[in-house]
């Protein structure tokens, strides 16, 4: 069977972490939402998504396919039925399609299909950008008993302190050295050729994926994640950096999402609770303005290749987008579109030959080039976003 992952109607509440990436391809738990159906599915899969995106993210059609909404975590349950789909079946949940069965060059009328109600308990689905943090940890859970079941750990080295140890589990490579990990409160999963360095205090759930390091000292609070090829130091709380982005210094991160490529200045701080305890709103693309989001606890929203100096502070509820740069003294606004350079004084437009050096030049430190696929989509992006910057 054919496999095609696809957006859904949630593509445009999860910017701008979207802006780059389909929605399959954002991390939460230990792996991205691509890799946790392929495995479940046992196949690869192929991508209905944007149009400029679709050159680094291709779509694939065959005579018989599934297709899959991409907002929907997998399970071993919801798996094995997608696996069992055929013509003209579909499954649901409440009024959104899960998964259904189409032939090649079929026009879709749900209202012919035999529709299968799913109605297990397990369904987790990533809405909004706040729902990657908020869920994390639910996340984390599943993806360390799919990830570790029927294998065994590496010793945990000589003078590390643990708690719940059987919950831990250390892939091949990686370095531990005088920490303490606490798995009382869920599971602990460090990745292959990854490295905690001593005096790093964490709590689970917590996933540390591949190549990934937490540096000296580091406090990593529950439900966090640090995606592969990323250095994280200071304190970290309920947290997900996709990959390939740094935090390396001391400052809290808290209630947040990185998405690749990002940096932090050292001393950077982001407020996860307003003075006044009141709802937080975030921006929202589609309507232009500021949406409730129901929670109180909510941080920073930081896409793709973005960074900020150091000493730079963040409001409750701040979205930066797409290469933005930051820098100076005093709050920013809390909404930083992209490609803007500056901070609190005023932003002007980064343009894009500067942005592609930079980017350049921090993926080559990484052996990854920075291709003219990743140019044309950086460059709709700046187009796509021109409206929301000013000079």
């Amino acid at each position: 069977m054919n496999y095609i992952l696809f957006d859904g109607n949630v593509r445009n509440q999860l910017l701008p972490f979207t802006f780059t990436r389909p929605v399959a391809e954002i991390r939460v738990g230990i792996l991205t939402i691509r890799e946790k159906w392929e495995y479940f599915l046992g196949a690869s899969t192929t991508t209905i998504t944007e149009g400029y995106l679709s050159e680094k993210y291709p779509f694939v059609e065959l005579e018989s396919n599934v297709l899959i909404n991409a907002a929907f975590l997998p399970s071993e349950n919801l798996a094995a039925i997608v696996k069992s789909l055929s013509e003209n079946q579909a499954i649901f949940f409440e009024d959104e399609p899960i998964a259904f069965f189409s032939s090649e060059g079929q026009e879709i009328d749900f209202e012919t299909f035999d529709i299968i109600q799913y109605q297990h308990n397990d369904i987790l689905k990533i809405e909004h950008t706040w729902d990657i943090f908020s869920k994390n940890g639910e996340a984390i859970k599943r993806d360390f008993q799919m990830l570790t079941q029927g294998r065994e750990s590496q010793k945990i080295p000589e003078g590390i302190w643990t708690k719940n140890a059987q919950q831990i589990f250390i892939e091949e490579g990686a370095k531990l050295e005088f920490c303490t990990l606490n798995a009382s409160e869920g599971p602990i999963y460090i990745g292959k050729d990854s490295e905690i360095m001593e005096g790093s205090l964490v709590r689970g759930p917590f996933a540390l994926c591949e190549n990934s390091t937490l540096k000296m000292g580091a406090k990593i609070y529950s439900n966090t994640t640090v995606g592969p090829h990323s250095k994280v130091g200071g304190e970290v709380n309920n947290s997900v950096i996709f990959g390939y982005s740094n935090k390396g210094h001391d400052g809290f991160l808290g209630n947040s999402v990185l998405g690749e490529w990002c940096n932090l200045g050292a001393d950077t701080n982001n407020s996860n609770l307003k003075n006044n305890y009141a709802e937080v709103r975030l921006w929202d693309y589609e309507s232009e303005g500021f949406a409730k989001t129901g929670l109180q606890f909510c941080g920073l929203m930081m896409g793709d290749h973005s960074k900020c100096g150091i000493n730079t502070m963040f409001n409750t509820g701040t979205v930066v987008g797409v290469s933005a740069n930051i820098f100076g003294s005093g709050f920013p606004r809390n909404f930083v579109p992209s490609f803007s350079w500056g901070g609190s004084g005023g932003f002007t437009t980064f343009k894009t030959d500067k942005a592609f050096e930079v980017a350049k030049v921090v993926m080559a430190r990484r052996n990854i080039e920075f291709s003219e696929i990743d140019a044309k989509i950086m460059e709709h992006v700046f187009e796509e976003t021109a409206k929301w910057r000013k000079g």
